[in-house]
């Protein structure tokens, strides 16, 4: 489902938090929202992967510390986080969107048309989108129920 969605014009961070978070309780249209300014590394300036960060909404979602949880909360979503990204670095050596883009400048025109040359929405990104569901599809199924 994130993958179709992010092929059908959408960034990856929305990709993935829209797949996400109904399960998680953020409507589609709110997740779709939410995530837009994380795409392309934050607004296009090729920090973490935007499928990375879409993934830690999610993940924050299940696991974060809200108005009723203790600090405890807060190190266990640290914790999922640094699951996540080491799990994502050992599929493409990088969370960074620039350094998985081969250096590609997505702020700038030239950048942009590099983009769409070498076609990496279809060879990096599509691939990175699906890379990060894998990842979190075990990472926010619910808890085995205790044994009776």
């Amino acid at each position: 489902m994130a993958q179709g969605k992010f092929l059908s014009g959408y960034n990856c961070a929305q990709a993935i938090l829209y797949a996400f978070g109904p399960d998680l309780g953020l409507d589609p249209e709110t997740a779709l929202k939410l995530a837009t300014g994380l795409g392309a590394g934050m607004g296009r300036r090729g920090e973490t992967c935007g499928a990375v960060t879409g993934a830690i909404l999610a993940l924050g979602l299940k696991y974060g510390r809200g108005g009723q949880q203790d600090r405890s909360a807060t190190e266990g979503a640290y914790q999922k986080t640094h699951e996540l990204m080491a799990a994502f670095e050992r599929a493409h050596g990088s969370c960074s969107c620039r350094t998985l883009l081969g250096g590609c400048d997505l702020q700038t025109a030239q950048g942009q048309q590099q983009f769409k040359e070498q076609d990496l929405l279809h060879k990096t990104c599509a691939k990175c989108v699906q890379t990060v569901a894998e990842i979190l599809v075990p990472m926010l199924a619910p808890a085995p129920a205790p044994a009776a």
